[in-house]
């Protein structure tokens, strides 16, 4: 489990004066001309709409930690901008700090987040996996110049990957105690730990991964659900890319996301030693965090059980 920890809680977090907004986006866009609206997400950045066309993401001090950084998700966008110019995410335009505000000048993403958007049953699987076509192609990018700039934590480290599910899952399952949810496996939390960790590689090389390329994070056509575009890589690390195919709720959106990753080949047995220990981890964290989706994710669990352990 990666732990986020929160630093100056207390701090002042005030909304920037639409001039000081113009005035420092001015400085790598001169034609700006109005703040349009503020995307208040409550996470770690305040996002700035510009004429409808940019976005000025600026770092909120209140919930200020180390994992998170401007910086870092403008190395991962230049580079992808490089190496994957046709990617459908975010380019930035500038970068600064400029007294107590740290500052990200980018385009604006086409859409909306999937979180806030009602897609369509039909569009929802090519919306899915045109997404895992996506994050194949950011695992794919040379990883040098990621992990030279020294702005990615390596949380991947693979002779550790057996220790990390063994805590995850001993985590969740306490958890669910707390929650007052019934374990409804006939497998005690050990035995299931025993069966995760059997196959689990312990020499697979780790790539950036976007950290949460979810629901809050995945833009889509809002008239026809298709995907637009991925946002927000300020949580990247190096981890094992199956890392960046369970953040969605439900098993078969996580599927659908899947055989999308799939269409570029087989990712190799690195990949699928560790594949489902990722999907049952998921599975027990969205069985605390969403009553909408438990019983999907509990009778998966037996499926990965029954079917590959």
């Amino acid at each position: 489990m990666i732990i986020r920890e929160y630093y100056q809680p207390t701090a002042p977090d005030p909304i920037l004066a639409p001039d000081q907004v113009l005035g420092l986006a001015r400085q790598h866009e001169p034609p700006a001309r109005a703040v349009t609206g503020i995307d208040e997400s409550g996470g770690e950045a305040r996002v700035y709409l510009i004429d409808d066309q940019l976005a000025m993401k600026v770092q909120r001090p209140p919930q200020l930690r180390s994992w998170t950084s401007l910086g870092k998700e403008v190395e991962f966008l230049q580079h992808l901008a490089r190496t994957a110019p046709d990617m459908s995410v975010p380019r930035v335009i500038g970068y600064g700090r400029e007294a107590d505000v740290e500052y990200t000048l980018m385009t604006r993403m086409v859409g909306d987040a999937v979180v806030r958007t009602a897609v369509p049953d039909a569009r929802r699987p090519e919306m899915l996996r045109t997404l895992g076509r996506t994050l194949r192609q950011i695992h794919a990018v040379p990883q040098g110049p990621l992990r030279d700039s020294g702005l990615f934590p390596e949380e991947y480290i693979p002779d550790d990957l057996q220790t990390t599910i063994s805590q995850d899952f001993s985590e969740y399952a306490e958890a669910m105690a707390k929650h007052g949810i019934a374990w409804p496996w006939p497998w005690t939390v050990n035995e299931l730990i025993e069966r995760a960790v059997r196959n689990i590689p312990r020499d697979s090389p780790g790539v950036a991964v976007h950290s949460n390329p979810g629901p809050t994070h995945t833009f889509v056509d809002p008239e026809t659900g298709l995907f637009t575009g991925l946002i927000d890589f300020g949580d990247a690390y190096i981890g094992h890319p199956a890392d960046d195919l369970v953040p969605w709720p439900s098993p078969e959106d996580r599927r659908h996301v899947l055989d999308g990753y799939l269409e570029a080949g087989d990712p190799g047995p690195a990949f699928w030693g560790y594949w489902p220990a990722a999907e049952v981890s998921a599975d027990l964290l969205y069985i605390i965090r969403s009553s909408q989706h438990r019983g999907d994710c509990i009778q998966h669990v037996h499926q990965i059980v029954h079917d590959r352990w």
